[in-house]
């Protein structure tokens, strides 16, 4: 079993525990499950795309987008399509440019096509390789508050503001109370050491959320879904994804929109994946003078899982940030990834009970992994300016611009920049000058 298990998911018995990984499977999974409410949710904003339809194409991205992380990869990431680029897809492609979401999904399958040549080409790796260590430390540091600050959000414990942006929300009611207290439940569980503390965490914090009620609306915060009789509904067919597969719309694959579609779409996905692998590696201490094992590997199955999303009929599926929760549980092997995938199998099954789960509850296990993932920032040379400036600049743009890869972008022009401005032109690598050419070019284009 141990032989098998090693070849399978790299997973070896005096460094890693099957329980643990199983642990940190399902932990990824509930971190990430809101997916499956959200993408149908913004997916109706477009005609002929049933919800159902687009629920069954998302579970069944992730699972295969997983699936191949954790036997070709065997690394415990989870993909799923992925936020930010489902809203560029239905907001502003087909909303804002007015353009068919046919038209849409053959960008993302042409995106997927051209990182997959990208990836057996190694220009993928080739581009991780060229970025300095510096605003590698600072990635993981930048995706650790964002994540945290997604998961004050989801919470209500961060809301909007009209005058400040964001502001405190009131944390003595409702989703933010249920916030607040599964923050210091989940915070005492992994300062106390207990295996399996993040998910015991969510689990309880779901529970506190049945008793405490939301002053909008005024019903519990954790709502469990009931049938039209108004008992608790627990399992449901999973919908046919025939209106939505392979609806593709080849007639507009030459047009200069079609490329810029599909360049955004490829760039955004890019440097998410590797602003996320990077960043998650870092935070659990994987990195070894600032190289990932696999990266390939990783980008390989995101691409494939991109190719088979868009044939499924959803936008572009991605690793997904949030594995940084079962990374934080103790995953490190592809065995945690398989788990996330199970998981996502179920739930096409056990949809209602997955999808009661709120926002509240998921959130302080987001808040503690973006904990783990900071002590990065202590390996940056914070004296020297021509690093510390863009490395700063990368962690707070992440969260205040609600992007990693507009944190990586900024981070890498100002890298060059700063370092042409002293003088240390040795310093910067020809990749790295080819980058922040295009990346200037993009702000001012796209």
């Amino acid at each position: 079993m141990t032989n098998f298990l090693n070849k399978a998911f790299g997973f070896e018995s005096g460094k890693h525990n099957v329980r643990t990984e199983i642990v940190a499977g399902i932990t990824t999974f509930l971190t990430m499950a809101y997916i499956l409410a959200v993408n149908p949710s913004i997916f109706s904003a477009l005609d002929g795309m049933p919800g159902g339809a687009v629920f069954t194409s998302t579970a069944l991205a992730a699972i295969i987008g997983t699936l191949v992380m954790a036997f070709y990869a065997k690394k415990p990431f989870a993909l799923a399509p992925g936020m930010g680029l489902n809203a560029f897809f239905v907001y502003t492609v087909c909303l804002t440019m007015g353009y068919s979401w046919q038209f849409a999904l053959t960008a993302v399958l042409l995106e997927g096509i051209i990182f997959i040549i990208l990836t057996i080409t190694k220009v993928r790796t080739w581009l991780l390789d060229a970025i300095p260590g510096t605003l590698k430390k600072a990635i993981g540091a930048g995706i650790g508050l964002f994540i945290a600050f997604i998961g004050l959000q989801n919470a209500g414990i961060i809301v909007n503001s009209d005058s400040t942006l964001v502001t405190l929300g009131d944390i003595t009611h409702g989703t933010a109370l249920v916030g607040i207290i599964g923050l210091m439940i989940t915070a005492g569980l992994v300062m106390l050491k207990v295996r399996g503390g993040i998910l015991i965490g969510i689990i309880i914090t779901a529970l506190i959320g049945l008793v405490i009620k939301d002053p909008a609306t005024g019903e519990a915060v954790t709502q469990l879904v009931r049938n039209d009789a108004g008992a608790v509904k627990l399992l449901s067919l999973p919908d046919s994804v025939s209106p939505i597969f392979c609806q593709f719309e080849w007639h507009n694959i030459f047009t200069w929109d079609m490329l810029v579609v599909v360049f955004t779409f490829l760039f955004i996905d890019m440097f998410d994946t590797m602003g996320t692998i990077i960043g998650v590696h870092q935070g659990a201490g994987l990195v070894q003078r600032d190289e990932v094992e696999g990266m390939e590997k990783m980008f390989m199955a995101d691409s494939i899982a991109t190719v088979c999303g868009a044939c499924l009929g959803t936008s572009t599926t991605t690793t997904y940030v949030e594995s940084a929760a079962g990374v934080g549980a103790g995953g490190r092997t592809g065995l945690t990834a398989l788990s996330t995938a199970v998981c996502f199998a179920l739930a096409l099954f056990f949809s209602p009970i997955f999808l009661s789960i709120p926002g509240a509850a998921t959130a302080p296990a987001l808040v503690i992994v973006g904990v783990m993932m900071m002590p990065s920032v202590k390996r940056i040379h914070w004296d020297d300016y021509c690093r510390s400036i863009p490395a700063f600049l990368t962690i707070i743009l992440m969260p205040v611009a609600y992007s990693i890869s507009d944190g990586i972008l900024i981070g890498v022009i100002a890298y060059v920049v700063t370092h042409a401005i002293a003088g240390r032109f040795k310093e910067i690598s020809i990749p790295m000058w080819i980058m922040a050419v295009l990346f200037v070019l993009r702000y001012i284009f796209i």
